[in-house]
């Protein structure tokens, strides 16, 4: 029978330990993480502010300290300079303007209209516009114009 000295078995083992790196915890970086979620926030503001409730056909609008675009409202009529008028960007002729509006607000509740006028078209032409609206039964009326911070540089551009 053998003897094994307790010295040369601490040796050995000592020696054919393996050095390892020690063992560390699985992290989960938040910087990469943050930067994606501000990055999805600002595409999805970006994207809500470009969906627009405008329907009606592109005319300079007049300008105003405190135009803000109203959601609620449901048919556009738009004005343009040569007192072209269009429903939905559908052309109308002013003699079948309530007709057409009636019709068209028939299945709505409450309904409403954002009226698009050219900044340069006449106010007679401006009121037969809005007369034709009221003989169709339609009470809201929102007359839009274009934002402008500084309203007394308005005229100037």
């Amino acid at each position: 029978m053998r003897l094994i000295r307790t010295e040369d078995s601490y040796a050995q083992r000592k020696a054919m330990k393996l050095n390892l790196p020690p063992v560390r915890k699985a992290r989960i970086e938040l910087l990469p993480l943050m930067d994606i979620i501000f990055l999805l926030l600002v595409v999805f503001i970006y994207s809500m502010l470009s969906m627009s409730v405008h329907h009606g056909m592109p005319v300079k609008l007049p300008v105003s300290s405190l135009a803000k675009p109203d959601k609620t409202f449901v048919l556009s009529v738009t004005v343009k300079e040569n007192n072209q008028i269009f429903v939905d960007k559908k052309q109308v002729p002013i003699e079948d303007l309530a007709s057409i509006l009636k019709e068209s607000a028939q299945d709505q509740k409450n309904p409403g209209v954002l009226l698009f006028a050219h900044k340069d078209i006449s106010y007679q032409h401006l009121f037969l516009v809005l007369d034709q609206i009221k003989m169709a039964g339609l009470s809201q009326i929102s007359l839009q114009a274009t934002f402008q911070n500084d309203i007394k540089t308005a005229g100037t551009k």
